[in-house]
C-alpha cells in the first residue's frame, strides 16, 4: 500500500515581549498553575497523511413508475427482494445493504392534469465494501438484479487505519508547528526552550468520491465495471505555545 506524507501549513504565530509595547500573549498551563510566560511564540500548524483506502460505499437505487401507488410500491419490493438476494448470494452480509431512502409520490408533470395520473418511487441502498477491489463486480451484481441507478461510490478507510493516519498527521503537523516556531524565534532574537501548550484544533479525513467508471458492456466476456480509485487523507491542526527567552 502506497503512503504518502505532506504537510500543509498555517501560521497563526504571536510573540509576547513582557514590559514592551505592541504584542501580547499568555497561556494557561495544562497542570493548573496561575503562572504566566514571560515571552512565548504561539503557532498553529497543520499536518496531513494520506492512504489507498481500505473501505467502500456504493449507493444504487431501485425505481419504478405506475399508474398508482400501490403498484409501484410492489414493484419496489420485488426489486428489493431480487438486490438483497443477489448481493446476499454474492457473498455480503444483510447487515451491509441498508436503505437510505424511500419514496413514493405522483410524478410531477401530472399532478394539475386530473385525466393523467403517474406515481415514481425510488428505493435507494447503501452497500457497504471492506473490499475495495471488490466494487467494480459489486456494482454489476446490483445492476444485473435491477438497479437502475449507481447515484455514488466513496472510498474511505476503517476506523483503525483512520486512527493511524491520524497520528501521522499529528506527528506532521508538530514537525511543522516546531520549524515554523524556530524561524518566529530567530526573527524575534528569541529562542524555543520548550514546549508550554498543546492541543488539537482541527481533524477530520477527505474521502475519495468517484464520479465517473466505466460500466462492462453486454458483450464485455466476463469483465467487470472498471471504477477509479485514489488515495484519502486525514488533516489535523495543532495549537503550539512555546516558550521562549532572549537569544
Amino acid at each position: 500500500m502506497n503512503r504518502r506524507l505532506t504537510a500543509l501549513i498555517g501560521i497563526a504565530a504571536l510573540v509576547a515581549l513582557a514590559g514592551c509595547a505592541g504584542f501580547a500573549g499568555t497561556a494557561t498551563p495544562t497542570g493548573g498553575d496561575d503562572a504566566q510566560l514571560e515571552r512565548s511564540i504561539e503557532v498553529t500548524a497543520t499536518g496531513e497523511a494520506a492512504s489507498a483506502p481500505d473501505r467502500a460505499t456504493l449507493r444504487v437505487a431501485v425505481t419504478a413508475t405506475g399508474g398508482d401507488a400501490e403498484a409501484v410500491r410492489d414493484e419496489l419490493a420485488a426489486g428489493e427482494a431480487d438486490l438483497r438476494a443477489a448481493l446476499t448470494d454474492w457473498g455480503l452480509d444483510e447487515e451491509a445493504i441498508r436503505t437510505e431512502r424511500y419514496d413514493v409520490r405522483e410524478a410531477y408533470e401530472t399532478r394539475d392534469d386530473p385525466n393523467r395520473t403517474r406515481y415514481e418511487g425510488v428505493h435507494q441502498y447503501a452497500i457497504e465494501l471492506g473490499d475495495v477491489d471488490a466494487v467494480g463486480e459489486v456494482v454489476d451484481v446490483a445492476i444485473d438484479a435491477g438497479a437502475d441507478q449507481v447515484q455514488r461510490i466513496r472510498f474511505g478507510l476503517s476506523e483503525e487505519r483512520e486512527r493511524e493516519l491520524r497520528e501521522e498527521a499529528i506527528t506532521a503537523a508538530m514537525a511543522n508547528a516546531d520549524d515554523d516556531a524556530a524561524v518566529l524565534a530567530n526573527a524575534s532574537d528569541l529562542e524555543v526552550v520548550g514546549v508550554y501548550d498543546v492541543s488539537t484544533a482541527q481533524s477530520g479525513s477527505t474521502p475519495f468520491v468517484a464520479e465517473r467508471y466505466a460500466a462492462a458492456g453486454g458483450d464485455a466476456g466476463g469483465a467487470s465495471t472498471s471504477v477509479q480509485t485514489g488515495d484519502v487523507t486525514v488533516r489535523v491542526s495543532v495549537n503550539v505555545v512555546y516558550e521562549a527567552v532572549p537569544a
